[in-house]
């Protein structure tokens, strides 16, 4: 499918006209939805190009994938896969080039993007996802099996001395640590994580870099061609996107000679994909709470069992600090399988009097992050015989008068140069992360939990507090939200109210309306509709959260009203002033806007005063119902202060308007 020319939609010949698709096309960020989710009755269906011309299949509607792959051969002048028999195109359309070559050949890294992309609209894995609902180790059996088709067996995986980590916040930021802090010491590493924030490419990094576009390119096309010339009618042909890069990863860690892998778990843990490693050198779990509960389970005990998942026998585990139940969970997995499990000590125990540790991620929670990413770095290390120290030892795991204590604090050691340096150069887009642009100073960070939001507000005041004030002092503060999944919205806003906003934006994770073009941000599982409808219903939870909070004082209130906000502000005592000014210090203004994208949300915020922001050119935009008059106070005011949360994928968008070098 073609980014600039894409698919405008797909129906039944006889109910769809050119201006119906064109309409539908407007209207929808998944092109081909609904032919994915229509029932077809007729054989012949026809297909209606941006440009204007049309596809015709005289072949029952089968599949989704076939129609992908034949529009992507047809725009790039190649030979369709025999699986596309049965479509014809007009060949005078313009966009066709005269020559074709084989589709297998000469494909670049937006091809593979492209073709990537299909994978996440794979319907018969869709189906298949269902029937192993039930079954989660179907999920791993599958994996080795698509493992398998691709030209690797488990065992390979044992070269890539793979330190594996999950959790539900902070397992990015672990491995950032971890991965630079062994990188130091001269190892080859590598790292696969997820998402991206800007370009697909970011999930597969050796030595700390994103892997070329040529790279992704040529692992990428050896990959599917293998499990196109393997598959066969009882098993699905691809695997999806995410596990199709997880294969992708090990070819490259392999193939590319990393000395080792840092792999971060994607969803969970015992059924994740990642989870067919069979022995890791040291695994680490991060901060555990609620998240993702329509897959993990609702409760912090089913989600604690979930990421306990990755212990293997005698592959020592570190966890940091947890809540006591979800620890139980933990120490009870782990002594099943005689996995040796240690709780990290507070990085405290690593630093010297008067030389606190500096870290390159911001926030305090980023401590417990670094404390992790020492024990797996300093672990692996001697394991593999670069330092000379001895496994601690715990209680033994046979005895029943030790089974019910809390799994034992390893030991502190002295860090050397490359570790402290590796903690200090450590670098994690999107995570407390803040850019100076001229009078817009934005506030970046992907939190999408509870705990994480609060973290998130804890760092925002923090780091204004630091900010240097202006002459008049006349400040804007904005919100710039946006939440997906099955996360409770509400309740992430409520938290953010003390911030003080003057304006609270929602906009979906796209950085234009239209994302055709923009192959690494393209997400066939939702519609703009979808996603305009759940910014509106977020507009709406903060509007009557605003008048709920209109003459009440938030420092009383919101502690009696829910254990959230009242628990954070007592986790981290704050040394100055209170968090931020109560509301009779500044007007309380209730403005809240939806924009259809990012590019839309920021040229407002901004008002043509980031300098680092170039806005697209104008396509008959029409003017927001209530922006203009926010535009006066955005355009004087001395300062303006964007937080940017609720969505890594947001952060992603953001990012990528506002640093082009990362989409380079």
């Amino acid at each position: 499918m073609d980014g600039r020319h894409g698919v405008c939609c797909c129906s039944v010949a006889q109910n769809l006209t050119p201006r119906r698709a064109q309409h539908m096309y407007s209207m929808a960020a998944n092109p081909c939805q609904e032919f994915q989710y229509s029932t077809y009755k007729a054989k012949k269906l026809v297909l209606f190009i941006e440009a204007g011309y049309s596809l015709t299949c005289t072949q029952p509607a089968a599949m989704v994938q076939p129609i992908f792959k034949f529009l992507f051969c047809m725009r790039h002048g190649r030979i369709p896969p025999s699986e596309c028999q049965g479509w014809h195109c007009n060949a005078q359309h313009p966009l066709l080039p005269g020559h074709r070559r084989n589709c297998t050949q000469e494909c670049g890294e937006e091809d593979a993007i492209r073709t990537l992309n299909t994978l996440q609209t794979n319907a018969s894995y869709l189906e298949q996802v269902k029937r192993e609902r039930g079954d989660p180790q179907a999920q791993l059996e599958a994996m080795t099996g698509f493992l398998e088709r691709s030209g690797l067996k488990v065992r390979d995986l044992d070269q890539l001395n793979i330190i594996h980590v999950t959790g539900t916040k902070g397992k990015g930021s672990a491995c950032a640590f971890t991965e630079r802090v062994l990188r130091n010491y001269g190892l080859k590493t590598g790292f696969y994580s997820s998402p991206h924030l800007v370009q697909v490419r970011e999930r597969i990094r050796i030595n700390g870099q994103p892997i070329s576009k040529e790279l992704f390119s040529k692992y990428f096309w050896q990959v599917y061609n293998r499990l196109e010339e393997t598959k066969d009618s009882s098993h699905v042909a691809m695997p999806a996107y995410f596990r199709f890069l997880t294969i992708m990863a090990f070819h490259v860690f392999l193939q590319e000679k990393v000395d080792l892998a840092v792999l971060e778990v994607g969803i969970g843990g015992a059924y994740d994909c990642t989870n067919i490693v069979r022995k890791p050198v040291v695994c680490g779990i991060s901060a555990l709470g609620i998240d993702h509960t329509s897959i993990l389970g609702d409760t912090i005990e089913k989600i604690a069992w979930q990421k306990g998942g990755i212990f293997k026998p005698g592959v020592p585990a570190f966890t940091v600090p947890q809540p006591d139940r979800p620890l139980t969970v933990l120490r009870e997995r782990a002594q099943k399988i005689s996995c040796p499990l240690y709780l990290c000590p507070d990085l405290d125990a690593f630093e010297e009097e008067e030389k606190p540790l500096q870290l390159g991620l911001a926030g305090d929670h980023q401590r417990s992050n670094a404390a992790l990413a020492l024990q797996l770095s300093h672990t692996w290390l001697g394991q593999n015989g670069y330092l000379d120290i001895t496994e601690p030892k715990g209680p033994c795991p046979d005895s029943e008068l030790l089974a019910k204590r809390p799994p034992p604090v390893a030991p502190a050691f002295k860090l050397d140069k490359a570790m402290v340096q590796g903690l200090q150069e450590t670098v994690w887009l999107g995570r407390n992360q803040v850019l100076h642009h001229g009078p817009v100073t934005w506030y970046i960070d992907g939190a999408h939990t509870t705990t994480s939001i609060q973290a998130c507000v804890r760092w925002f005041h923090q780091a204004a507090l630091n900010e240097k004030k202006t002459a008049d002092g006349s400040e804007v503060r904005v919100l710039l939200f946006n939440a997906t999944g099955d996360r409770d919205t509400a309740a992430l806003l409520k938290l953010l109210l003390p911030c003080q906003f003057d304006y609270a934006v929602f906009c979906p994770n796209f950085t234009e309306v239209s994302t055709v073009g923009n192959a690494d941000q393209q997400n066939f599982n939702v519609t703009l509709e979808n996603v305009l409808t759940r910014c509106l219903q977020n507009q709406s939870h903060w509007n009557r959260l605003m008048e709920a909070k209109v003459g009440q004082d938030p420092w009383l209130s919101a502690a009696s009203e829910t254990e959230g906000v009242g628990g954070w502000l007592k986790q981290v005592p704050l040394h100055g002033p209170p968090l931020f000014a109560p509301p009779s210090a500044r007007p309380l203004n209730t403005n809240s806007l939806v924009f259809p994208c990012v590019s839309h949300a920021l040229q407002w915020i901004t008002q043509g005063r980031d300098p680092h922001f170039q806005p697209p050119a104008p396509r008959g935009q029409h003017p927001h119902p209530v922006a203009s008059s926010g535009a006066v106070l955005l355009k004087e005011a001395a300062t303006v202060r964007v937080l940017v949360t609720g969505s890594l994928h947001l952060v992603g968008a953001v990012l990528k308007l506002l640093d082009q070098s990362l989409s380079q």
